[in-house]
């Protein structure tokens, strides 16, 4: 199994600080999703810069880039249009702990 790593970036300057009602939907969806990849077992982490407008990351893991670009394009928030998602492959050079 590779590790993965898509980079979300709103699409909207503005959306994180005052939402659309359909941003909003897409976002809690998002985070919906998020839960579901944790719950698989496929997440390993997720989150984002607190300085506003700043990209957020996912890293998870797939079996190929096919697999893990189907993950990335099928998150609620990136289908919507809500944030664009940039994957790319990613390898732990010093792991933390806990």
């Amino acid at each position: 199994m590779s590790r993965w790593i898509y980079r979300l970036v709103p699409t909207r300057p503005g959306m994180l600080a005052a939402p659309t009602p359909e941003e909003e939907m897409a976002m809690a969806e998002h985070a919906d999703y998020l839960d579901a990849l944790t719950a698989a077992g496929i997440l390993l982490l997720a989150g984002r810069s607190e300085h506003g407008g700043a990209p957020g990351i996912t890293i998870f893991e797939a079996p190929d880039e096919a697999s893990a670009r189907a993950v990335s394009q099928t998150d609620p928030a990136v289908s919507a249009g809500v944030m664009s998602a940039e994957l790319y492959p990613y390898a732990v050079d010093v792991p933390g702990g806990d």
